[in-house]
């Protein structure tokens, strides 16, 4: 019986490994357009055109395990739902309420919640068929590396993407499929941290308004060793309690990305 690699049992790590091979690569970031081989990769490094055998596949991938986690977190939505919910809690005063923990778990998530369209896709195209012997590794790498370009070339600025497809000194793209994954990823989180703090500017905005009507009256009233934080903040929970903050936050978090 043929021996099936290490990944089907490992089936969340095949858009981890991608991410990986597609960043990592000096071949794939020189090429224009991003056609992932895992299979020629494992080749090349036995030396022989054999395959690594499932212990050494075990220890690169072990390997890969030490950047890939957060190489997968700057491609999908996770950054700019978490600098979202992290300045929301500023803006409402509160310190460590919720704390970190939940605001990472949160926007874990929120963050499946977003990806679920591009994770049926990979799952359907991708490791359902090649769990089943239908594909290769190759062609499975390559459906998941096709579905993650497109969620992150959807929101990812065409400025950002000139800025450093220029910084490369690139040639002009045919298609955005065209593309390279070592132009796309820092574009993308580019991008995301640019929205993130637009989001967070629209949101702290009623919270300072607040902070400044409560300071004038203190002002006014000759109270100015007392700390308007400690008068505002009530007032401002009371605001985000009464307008249903938290499903407004996340409603509107889920709805800025374009997913199809």
């Amino acid at each position: 019986m043929t021996k099936r690699p290490l990944l089907p049992l490992l089936p969340l790590l095949l858009p981890i490994l991608l991410a990986g091979l597609c960043v990592a690569s000096p071949v794939w970031a020189a090429s224009p357009a991003p056609e992932p081989t895992l299979g020629g990769a494992l080749a090349s490094l036995s030396g022989d055109g054999k395959p690594l055998s499932l212990s050494l596949q075990l220890l690169l991938l072990m390997g890969l395990l030490t950047i890939l986690p957060s190489l997968l977190l700057m491609m999908t939505s996770f950054t700019r739902i978490l600098i979202v919910l992290s300045i929301l809690r500023q803006a409402l005063g509160l310190q460590q309420t919720p704390p970190n923990q939940v605001l990472v778990g949160l926007s874990l998530f929120l963050s499946m919640f977003v990806m679920q369209p591009v994770i049926s896709r990979i799952n359907m195209q991708a490791l359902g068929p090649y769990q089943a012997q239908q594909i290769g590794i190759d062609k499975a790498v390559a459906v998941t590396g096709h579905e993650l370009h497109g969620f992150m070339m959807a929101q990812t600025r065409r400025t950002d993407l000139g800025m450093f497809a220029k910084i490369a000194h690139a040639q002009p793209f045919a298609s955005p499929q065209d593309v390279p994954f070592s132009i796309l990823v820092p574009a993308f989180v580019t991008s995301e941290l640019k929205t993130a703090f637009q989001i967070g500017f629209l949101i702290f905005l009623p919270f300072l308004i607040i902070d400044l009507v409560v300071a004038t009256a203190l002002m006014s009233l000759g109270m100015m060793m007392l700390s308007p934080t400690i008068i505002s903040m009530p007032f401002k929970l009371l605001l985000f309690v009464l307008v249903d903050g938290w499903a407004l936050t996340m409603g509107s978090l889920a709805g800025s990305f374009q997913v199809s």
